[in-house]
């Protein structure tokens, strides 16, 4: 008889790596999960195999404890029965960046490759949301398919499906395709991915089972073919397994019933899929649900884990990656090894329970350790290779000051010139210990120094206006790689200044000298222009009496009103989902006075000081910690607000550079409040229909309003780097650093984009009752966002806002990005004083990479089209390299690059194409 259905049952575990309980707790589970596995491998020639979760970290936690397993495991691995990669681990991929993305799939791959064999499948079983270029992402690493468990079907508690008939597909399977074009075969975990756990053996019990499991697997199935996933979040290997599939055999004899893997079941799918598949297309984020369980708050909990990985993120691909990059074109070895460790350090934070902020307390607390020892293995690469490229600049222009001049490496690793203020630390007068100078004499002599007629110059002798700040004695030493370490003793100042038309991928060198002469020449110009109003070329900013602001873009006059209002609400949600307070209304800065004042007013930057004392509820009433230990759904609660009050006092600093083309906002606060969000809101006064916000790899459009399906009042979305409302002829962009949730509201003046700073709240949430006391913040926070208007030049003929608003979206871009500074002394050396590493231009190409290959050794250079036309990217070949090819983000050379002229590239970019060029070193 021909059995017209097959069970492929794969057997498998979720491995949150961290969650509910802290790691460890859960690492001693995964030792003996893994035990068992080998054991039952081993013992039961039926368990043909199992599916270890898709990423490599496993091995890794495993082995730590058990090295003596590891040839074991290799055999196994080897002989197909345990399945591994493709990514290194399973990470949030909306708050992670797009690079991390990359390495991520990288680094899984590589280790993979060591044990001979990788899983070429896209698993993305428990991510909030999939990004909308993962098919290009895994089409470049030669994976044809994609399976999922969210982002567009309507679920619920625990993931159950609705019968709400709203899918984007009517099948579990369909085609996926991202915004380039690229598409993969798309599954998703319609009955989630534990509909095959725990199968009984006994025949009552698994008739009982399978005649339900069956039928829910047919209402969406294409195919003959039916997946069952034998597994689930830390589920422990099922050891009769075998027994099971053979009670199911004689029980269904019309159905095939095997112990499969996701090869096999792919192979099958795709020789019976039907012709009328659904195409989904971009981001799946849910939007046709009721929108209360889309996990997208999880963006605002522990707002400070995200500014972490943030920072911790950029100091690694957007300044440590370069600037050894450059390094390695001066002959410096590139310290592969490094930065292996620091981002899978780094990406250990990155698991969706952990990234997104939704675990308990000893969780996060052991990520901010994370975070810092990969931060410091970073700024160690970023500083030996600054050591490096400063030892040879040529800084013999500045002999001429004498002995007194301090040169340094200003060092822009953005990948557009860069313009803005700059605060630097330099030494003057070292005097070491091992001179054996008496200390008192050595303080005394640096006290003595004096810092009249200090000025700061360019190469061009050109002075530069600066304010120098005394920063008194200052300890260091140096770390010789031939000789016991020297502690020293020197006069520290703190110079800030306004740095113009650094070289993208390059550097500037300037000194500061003693001249008097010089000194004369600086003028004294203010940007302050009224009554707390400070204006530049480009911009006016004035701040109202309650600290809003009124920024007006001079070239076209459009003018914002009401900008960084503060806005508090109560929330009774949990880490994973905000829920507003019963009954309650929001508290805001608007028209409440705030004390402002002048902060600085130099020649090159004006700040504004504006302070506000908001009062605003203590927590939520005591009803919510009786609706938490009872489990009461988060969307049921009916607490409201304390009637006790508390003074949350904020600080702002509102600054405007001379010749910058955006304001940016400095926020500060002391949280003593509970169950509550702050956000600033950010009225465009633009009616448009939709907006584009910073994402993997793209700049998507989205709709600012909701789907029939959505009954959330709140609308939140995830964001990268910056949300751009766009008008016909002006937009407003917001851009932040590591403030990754946001919201569109309509008003009556048209969208106000508001982005939150601050989520605090007391349970983990999901399936138990998980305390997070931490979660509510408590304690002193920073923020930091940039208001960013423009205006769409009279001659230009674009339509598209990510390509006339490209100079809004290259600021912010640049806004996340620290300047890099060396000291060095008047030296020859081989590189010119100003100098970059590499020049391209291109219409909405945005710059994303610049490493080099461990395997080729290549220079790795990469960028993505954020518009849906076809661009031209120009390249100027980086010295000491010859040969450029197309190559994809596996860095694997593709196709050689043909030359125009002896150093020019120009290479055709595809709309929304991510394109990866790799240098051949001479």
């Amino acid at each position: 008889m021909t059995q017209s259905k097959t069970v492929h049952i794969i057997s498998h575990t979720h491995w949150d790596r961290e969650w509910y309980l802290p790691y460890e707790k859960h690492h001693v589970l995964l030792i003996k999960l893994m035990d068992t596995l080998i054991q039952t491998l081993r013992q039961d020639d039926g368990y043909r195999s199992f599916h270890l979760d898709g990423q490599t970290i496993i091995l890794e936690d495993y082995l730590q404890i058990r090295p003596e397993m590891k040839e074991t495991l290799e055999q196994l691995i080897r002989s197909g029965r345990i399945h591994i990669g493709p990514w290194y681990i399973l990470q949030d991929e909306f708050l992670t960046s797009s690079e991390a993305n990359v390495r991520n799939l990288l680094i899984g791959h590589r280790d993979a490759k060591t044990y001979g064999v990788i899983s070429k499948l896209g698993y993305f079983p428990d991510s909030f949301g999939n990004m909308g270029q993962a098919p290009q992402l895994l089409r470049q690493a030669d994976i044809e398919n994609a399976v999922f468990g969210r982002g567009v079907k309507p679920t619920g508690f625990n993931n159950e499906v609705s019968e709400v008939q709203a899918y984007e597909s009517p099948y579990s399977e369909m085609f996926w395709e991202a915004p380039d074009g690229s598409k993969v075969l798309g599954i998703l975990f319609a009955n989630w991915y534990s509909n095959g756990n725990e199968i009984p053996v006994n025949p009552e019990a698994a008739s009982k089972y399978w005649d339900q499991k069956l039928v829910e697997a047919a209402r969406y199935a294409s195919t003959p073919h039916w997946l069952f996933m034998n597994g689930c979040d830390h589920q422990p290997v099922q050891t009769d397994l075998t027994d099971a599939i053979s009670t199911a055999e004689k029980l269904y004899p019309d159905i095939r019933f095997i112990h499969s893997n996701f090869e096999d079941y792919l192979s099958d799918v795709n020789r019976t899929i039907p012709s009328d598949l659904s195409i989904i297309r971009g981001e799946l984020r849910s939007q046709h649900t009721d929108g209360w369980s889309t996990l997208v708050n999880t963006a605002s909990s522990r707002v400070y884990i995200k500014q972490k990985n943030q920072e911790g993120q950029t100091l690694l691909e957007k300044v440590a990656e370069p600037l050894a990059a450059f390094a390695y074109q001066a002959g410096c070895p590139y310290p592969h090894h490094l930065f292996t460790y620091a981002w899978k350090t780094l990406m250990q934070n990155h698991p969706h329970d952990s990234i997104c902020g939704c675990s308990v307390d000893e969780v996060h607390a052991e990520m901010m350790t994370r975070f810092e020892k990969s931060k410091h293995v970073a700024e160690s690469i970023a500083a030996d290779s600054l050591t490096w490229l400063a030892e040879r600049v040529d800084t013999s222009v500045f002999s001429g000051y004498g002995k007194e001049a301090v040169p340094f490496l200003l060092t822009n690793t953005t990948g557009w010139e860069r313009s803005g203020t700059v605060t630097v630390q330099l030494e003057l007068n070292r005097i070491y210990f091992r001179d054996g100078r008496d200390f008192r004499d050595m303080r005394q002599d640096l006290k003595d120094k004096s810092l009249d007629d200090y000025v700061l110059v360019d190469v061009d002798g050109k002075p530069i206006p600066c304010g120098l700040e005394d920063m008194g004695i200052h300890f260091g030493y140096d770390l010789p790689d031939d000789k016991f370490r020297q502690p020293y003793f020197a006069r520290a100042v703190r110079v800030t200044f306004e740095a113009a038309n650094v070289p993208a991928l390059g550097y500037k060198t300037y000194a500061l000298t003693r001249d008097a002469s010089l000194k004369l020449l600086l003028s004294q110009t203010s940007l302050i222009v009224g009554t707390y109003a400070m204006e530049n070329e480009y911009l006016s900013v004035q701040v109202a009496d309650d600290g809003s602001l009124t920024v007006t873009e001079k070239l076209e006059g459009t003018v914002y009103k009401g900008l960084g209002v503060y806005e508090n609400t109560g929330d009774i949600g949990n880490e994973y989902m905000y829920r507003q307070a019963c009954g309650d209304t929001a508290v805001t800065t608007r028209g409440v006075p705030a004390s402002i004042r002048i902060q600085e007013d130099t020649p090159f930057r004006a700040s504004i000081e504006i302070v506000h004392e908001l009062e605003i509820p203590a927590s939520a009433e005591d009803l919510l910690d009786t609706e938490r230990k009872e489990l009461v759904w988060f969307t049921q609660r009916k607490s409201a607000r304390s009637d006790t009050k508390i003074t949350l006092k904020i600080t702002t600093v509102v600054s405007l550079d001379k010749n910058g083309k955006r304001v940016d906002i400095a926020s500060t606060f002391n949280n003593h409040a509970k169950d509550h969000r702050l956000r600033m809101l950010f009225p465009t006064g633009l009616d448009a229909a939709t907006h584009y916000a910073d994402s993997i790899f793209e700049v998507p459009e989205r709709i600012n309003t909701t789907t029939a399906e959505w009954k959330n009042p709140s609308n939140c979305q995830h964001q990268q780097a910056f949300v751009m409302v766009a008008g016909a002829r002006q937009g407003l962009t917001i851009a932040n650093r590591g403030l990754n949730e946001y919201e569109i509201v309509r008003e009556d003046s048209g969208q106000t984009i508001a982005i939150t700073l601050l989520r605090a709240v007391g349970e983990l949430g999901d399936w138990g009752y998980f305390p997070t006391p931490e979660a509510q913040c408590i304690g002193e926070h920073t923020v930091h966002l940039s208001v960013i208007p423009y205006a769409v030049p009279v001659e230009t003929n674009e339509v598209d806002p990510r390509v006339h608003g490209s100079g809004a979206i290259q600021a912010a871009h640049q806004y996340q990005i620290p300047w890099s500074v060396k000291q060095t002394e008047v030296h020859p050396g081989e590189l010119p004083p100003i100098y970059a590493f590499g020049s391209w231009e291109g219409q909405a190409m945005v710059f994303s990479a610049m490493k080099v290959s461990e395997e080729t050794g290549d220079m790795i250079t990469r960028w993505y089209n954020i518009s849906a036309q076809e661009r031209a990217l120009k390249i100027e070949l980086p010295e000491k390299f010859h040969h450029a090819y197309k190559s994809d983000i596996m860095e694997r050379r593709l196709d050689r690059l043909q030359q125009e002229g002896s150093e020019r590239l120009s290479v055709s970019v595809r709309p929304a194409e991510i394109v990866t060029i790799s240098f051949e070193q001479l």
